[in-house]
């Protein structure tokens, strides 16, 4: 059974050695980090987010990550697609407070890659970031928030999108659009289009600029609520979990061929659920949390890691005030995760891809690197205001 080390947010005491950076210490300890990189190149690969975004892995984070590599001897550097690791010093990700270079994934112009032929529905090449595929071993340093493709993103989207160049990224988002949703031989009349567009409140379905008669659906901002099908001709439309799900697999996909370049024992995971948005950092904007953090979980096994920190952020729920206006709760069933951003955007399904595919397991073991001291204390006496 896979093992999951866990450091909670919750401090007992008022203590450093109680916070998140000293239990990053005891994970990256129990994971024995130091004594696994001696003589490695060893690419880190994190979001540095993007534009004026800030909840991202904190430099603190980082910086302990890479002195651990740099004390057992290996190489760091830490690594990121172009566009974000261009703006990273901005965001405070820099040789001078990381300890190591900031490199783009695929180069500068994102044009060292590797391609890897492997046929999924739209997708027949996929072209892993040649900086990634050259590195002797991995880091896989990943933020928890939310997603609007697939409800949560962690380790693996930080992988599945972070180490494929932007070709491969946009065909793995198009990849919701290989099963056909609209049908438009069943809805001849402009005036009912319009009108599908309209029941829309996220402005998630478009009629086609180029062609009229055609609908799309942008599926990262549909929330499956229905409104659309309330107005929709029978047989015109059709909301299938199959179009939701392609990404996630895609994403589970992308993961296998990333992790098969890397020889066995090479690649680590982590995971700082801290400051969690309902979407990805690569918004390049920061909006409030809407989860309580839940603090940091380090493994070898990927598809465990994901599903021990989906499972610890289950256990609580969504801070709903702090939910954008124009998101919507429309369920309350499974995940809250699932609860924002529809049913059909289960985040459990990608460790589901990833366990089919031998990337790990679901089973786990979770440790907590330093529990939380229950303290007991005598009733409160009554001392009255004055």
């Amino acid at each position: 059974m896979a093992i999951v080390y866990y450091g909670s947010a919750r401090q007992a005491r008022l203590q450093a050695k109680e916070t998140l950076p000293a239990k990053l210490d005891l994970i990256l300890e129990q994971m024995q980090l130091r004594a696994r990189v001696k003589g490695e190149t060893v690419a880190i690969k994190m979001h540095t987010g993007n534009n004026i975004g800030y909840s991202t892995v904190h430099p603190v984070f980082v910086r302990k990550v890479v002195q651990a590599v740099k004390d057992g001897g290996g190489k760091p550097f830490i690594t990121d697609v172009t566009w974000d690791a261009k703006g990273a010093e901005e965001r405070g990700y820099s040789t001078e407070t990381l300890g190591c270079p900031v490199f783009p994934t695929a180069g500068p112009d994102e044009k060292y890659f590797y391609s890897h032929h492997r046929p999924y529905k739209n997708i027949q090449d996929w072209k892993l970031a040649g900086l990634i595929q050259d590195a002797s071993f991995l880091v896989n340093l990943a933020h928890v928030k939310g997603h609007p493709s697939c409800g949560f993103g962690a380790a693996f989207k930080n992988l599945a999108l972070g180490c494929m160049v932007g070709e491969t990224r946009s065909a793995m988002h198009d990849a919701m659009h290989f099963d056909p949703y609209w049908f438009a031989e069943h809805c001849p009349d402009a005036e009912t289009r319009q009108r599908i567009m309209a029941a829309c409140p996220h402005s998630a379905i478009v009629i086609d600029r180029q062609r009229p008669e055609e609908m799309h659906l942008h599926f990262e901002e549909c929330n499956q609520c229905g409104r659309c099908l309330e107005v929709a001709p029978p047989g015109s439309l059709s909301i299938n979990p199959a179009n939701f799900h392609s990404f996630q697999e895609a994403c589970a996909i992308s993961v296998s061929l990333t992790l098969a370049t890397f020889a066995p024992g090479k690649a680590v995971h982590l995971s700082v659920a801290t400051h969690m948005t309902p979407v990805c950092d690569c918004f390049g904007f920061t909006s409030m949390p809407i989860l309580p953090d839940a603090g940091i979980f380090g493994s070898d096994d990927i598809v465990a890691l994901d599903q021990a920190t989906l499972d610890v952020i289950g256990r609580t729920r969504l801070i709903e005030e702090n939910i954008p206006t124009s998101m919507e709760v429309h369920t309350r069933v499974g995940h809250p995760f699932r609860w924002l951003h529809g049913p059909y955007k289960d985040p459990y399904l990608v460790c589901e891809y990833g366990e089919k595919l031998g990337l790990g397991s679901r089973q786990y073991e979770l440790f907590d690197v330093l529990p939380l001291e229950q303290i007991t204390r005598a009733p409160v006496g009554y001392i009255p205001a004055r």
